[in-house]
């Protein structure tokens, strides 16, 4: 098994409080979608989604389930794989070759996991489908397809199993596909039908992807819609498992595949909703599962979902402060996909951040770094902490590298456009004398902010400026009788009497900062050891003030 961080946790910084990351897509290390959530007697909760195969060849190439489980939303095991399709003995081998482990389910019954899977038995595959059935002692092991496939099933081709277990104990069975949906008690075998499937009534366009699950007596059916913009996830209300359903709307708006999948489930006293997304790849063909926290109206009825996304954290974990300056190249980690989308996959100069995708130069006559080669469809994430409530005006020093060419770019703050999305304009200019863009009126509340910066074509990218209309921040010289010792013989000073989290920059007598740190009660100490004797400037900036003093390194 192997354990990973779905958060990015960092140091205390300037908020008084731990930063960190969104947690969204919570896996990242292979492709997955169709997620179905369950908790179990464990005490943990598990997931169990499909996995597109990469490099993607399209919804023919779906293959290996894993199985996820959590205990706090945020560390999650990888359990490894359960099942593939060379496991399936019922499932022929199809004409071209195809894996079509598409949308699995699991239930637990009577000392018994079942994992239920959909897949073809023959060609042509979208007209030959079956649900079959993988069976184990253990919720995330252990699984044997057993040889058959669900019993009493008509041949009409509809995917998505979906298994609900009721408070006394009855499990029913779900499915459905080409706007159809259809819903049946099981028997206790958990492998047959018990009686002929139902229709679902009352639901207003359903395509796939069906979820059934129960809260204060009432029964919830979810689903994919055929929304054009992407599928919706809507549901519907019942007083009976199978209903007639009443359709109550949409809890989930499209998100960035072109498909969508769901599953509600409660843990720990709080609701979460499960769905995919395309944000770690950018194409619909392979997917990333997410979760977040899903709220009821009074009346029961579901309120929509805040998709929340990572959009990655500042660069060497030093929050940036506005107003203020960010140069370009100090854009987010955290990776493509999460802090930044980048077409070219590192093909072009990188002398600064090697690693990574984003293209960064270096202009050494004026020994600077700058961020080039952008093209549309390209972003980068700056996360800063904003010091009051201002409207604030952006600078921009930037330039298209070819002469005669005009390329814009907008901006999103905190996953949203602002108010007036303009395209701004960047025209020619050389390395040598950059041009500057002014935005104005970013109306932004004091706190952490993420700023996604968009380009739409080809331009160099220096630095930008934050300023407001008032003047909060207030520069106040200090006695140096607040940092001791002060001189330091062995370069080591000590920061008393900081009451919330403060950022120090130390510079030397050219000004060239040598020492950036994040101070608060628990450590509050800078190490100049390593430097050479002499005289150094340190600024200390909290949420208020700047204060101002000289170390002397002895």
């Amino acid at each position: 098994m192997r354990l990973y961080k779905i958060l990015f946790f960092l140091n205390l910084f300037l908020s008084g409080q731990l930063l960190f990351a969104q947690k969204n897509p919570i896996v990242r290390d292979i492709y997955t979608a169709d997620p179905s959530g369950h908790v179990w007697a464990d005490g943990r909760l598990y997931v169990y989604p499909s996995h597109d195969i990469d490099p993607p060849r399209g919804c023919d190439l779906m293959d290996k389930y894993h199985v996820y489980s959590t205990t706090d939303m945020v560390n999650w095991t990888d359990h490894g794989q359960i099942v593939e399709a060379s496991d399936v003995p019922w499932a022929q081998p199809l004409d071209d070759n195809g894996k079509f482990m598409w949308a699995p389910d699991c239930a637990y019954h009577n000392g018994k996991y079942y994992f239920y899977f959909p897949h073809p038995n023959k060609s042509p595959w979208n007209s030959n489908w079956k649900i079959g059935i993988a069976v184990s002692d253990k919720p995330a092991s252990g699984f044997r397809v057993i040889d058959t496939t669900l019993v009493g099933l008509p041949d009409s081709g509809e995917i998505d199993p979906c298994i609900f277990t009721d408070d006394d104990g009855q499990a029913y069975f779900y499915y459905g596909g080409g706007g159809h949906c259809y819903g049946a008690k099981l028997k206790e075998n958990m492998i047959e039908l018990d009686g002929a499937l139902k229709s679902m009534t009352g639901l207003s366009d359903f395509h796939e992807g069906t979820w059934v699950f129960k809260r204060n007596g009432i029964y919830y059916l979810t689903y994919a819609d055929n929304n054009a913009g992407g599928n919706q996830l809507r549901y519907a209300m019942s007083s009976n498992p199978l209903g007639p359903w009443s359709y109550k709307g949409v809890y989930l708006s499209p998100t960035t595949s072109d498909t969508s999948h769901g599953s509600v489930v409660e843990y720990n006293g709080q609701w979460w909703a499960f769905y995919h997304t395309a944000d770690l790849s950018g194409t619909g063909l392979l997917r990333c599962i997410c979760v977040d926290s899903l709220f009821f109206n009074l009346d029961g009825t579901i309120k929509m979902v805040k998709q929340t996304k990572d959009q990655g954290f500042p660069y060497n974990n030093i929050m940036p402060m506005i107003p203020g300056t960010i140069e370009a190249e100090n854009y987010n980690q955290g990776g493509q996909g999460i802090a930044y989308w980048d077409n070219t996959n590192g093909n072009g100069p990188n002398e600064y951040r090697r690693s990574e995708d984003v293209d960064i130069a270096r202009y050494r006559p004026a020994n600077m770094y700058y961020v080039t080669d952008m093209s549309l469809g390209e972003y980068i994430n700056y996360t800063f902490e904003v010091l009051n409530d201002d409207v604030y005006t952006i600078n921009f020093v930037i330039g298209t590298p070819q002469s005669g060419q005009t390329q814009k770019f907008y901006l999103e703050f905190d996953n949203a456009k602002t108010s007036n999305p303009k395209r701004y304009d960047v025209s020619y200019t050389t390395l040598t004398s950059l041009g500057t863009v002014t935005v104005p009126n970013i109306k932004l509340n004091k706190g952490i902010h993420t700023m996604r910066f968009m380009p739409q074509g080809n331009m160099n990218f220096d630095k930008f400026t934050f300023t407001g209309t008032t003047s909060a921040v207030e520069n106040v010289k200090i006695s140096s009788t607040l940092v001791s010792p002060n001189p330091a013989r062995d370069g080591i000073f000590s920061v008393k009497n900081i009451q919330i989290n403060a950022l120090a920059t130390v510079s030397d007598v050219s000004g060239k900062i040598i020492l950036k740190k994040a101070l608060n009660q628990q450590d509050n100490t800078l190490d100049l050891s390593r430097y050479a004797r002499g005289i150094y400037f340190l600024k200390l900036q909290t949420n208020e003030i700047i204060y101002e003093t000289k170390l002397i390194n002895k």
